[in-house]
């Protein structure tokens, strides 16, 4: 019971990694609201957490994270439901793939949108609630891999990934003074629907298999040839989310099977 009576905000949580780490805090005791554009799925998960006999209990909210509007408005309905806000995590994201030569200005600035722009105003939305409510909080952003390394057809994904260190390392030096840590998890490939849509669109740009793409392009920099999980995920995050003091902030923590290695 980690995570006992907090409360988490996790965005992007209807599906894949959001959803993990959802039932991963409410396993230990968390309040967690499901916020997600997809309403329905995100209230289906919160039912899933609340009929699964975890201690924690969920809510769901719609959140466009690129609306401002929106994000206050979700986030002022966990602090009216639960109480408060202790934890944000900033997961939700998309993935387009094409080389920079051939990639579309809207498809850019809808990635980097999506992935800085929504981490930017969740954070100060629940940055402004931590530091009213005195009580501290806990900020994670999901990084990647790419957040330290590149690869090839992925330009705004890891423009934005190496964004998300430099905003996590401004939350710790501006949060400490009010007990607001900020991390970012930095997963491999972890087998999600976004990872999964990727494989045969790789296989069809770079003219390979799409066992090729598996073994050699996103698995071929491991120490085992292994998938990072959704569980090994989540795990990171329940540590990272109960670890008690500033002594780990601004860092990023990278989960990926020997892959990039600090």
């Amino acid at each position: 019971m980690q995570l006992n009576d907090k409360v988490a905000l996790i965005t992007g949580a209807a599906s894949g990694i959001g959803k993990e780490i959802a039932i991963a805090f409410a396993r230990e005791g968390a309040k967690v609201c499901i916020a997600d554009l997809a309403l329905d799925a995100a209230t289906a998960t919160a039912h899933e957490i609340n009929a699964s006999g975890v201690s924690g209990k969920a809510i769901a909210v719609a959140m466009n994270v690129t609306d401002e509007a929106q994000v206050d408005a979700g986030v002022a309905q966990t602090i009216t439901q639960f109480g408060g806000i202790d934890i944000l995590v900033s997961n939700a994201g998309i993935q387009v793939i094409s080389p920079i030569v051939d990639f579309k200005f809207e498809d850019w600035k809808r990635m980097l949108a999506i992935h800085l722009d929504g981490a930017f105003l969740t954070t100060r939305a629940c940055m402004r609630a931590m530091i009213k409510a005195g009580q501290g909080g806990t900020i994670l952003y999901m990084g990647s891999v790419h957040s330290h390394e590149a690869s090839p057809l992925k330009a705004p994904y890891v423009a934005a990934k190496h964004g998300l260190i430099g905003l996590a390392k401004v939350v710790a030096k501006e949060g400490a003074k009010d007990h607001i840590r900020a991390n970012v998890i930095c997963p491999g490939f972890v087998r999600t629907p976004l990872v999964d849509k990727q494989i045969p669109e790789q296989a069809k740009t770079l003219g390979i298999t799409e066992a090729d793409v598996i073994k050699n392009v996103m698995l071929r920099e491991t120490v085992d040839g292994e998938f990072t999980t959704v569980q090994d995920v989540a795990n990171t995050a329940v540590f990272l989310a109960a670890f008690p003091t500033n002594a780990l902030t601004g860092q990023s923590i990278t989960v990926s099977h020997g892959w990039h290695m600090q």
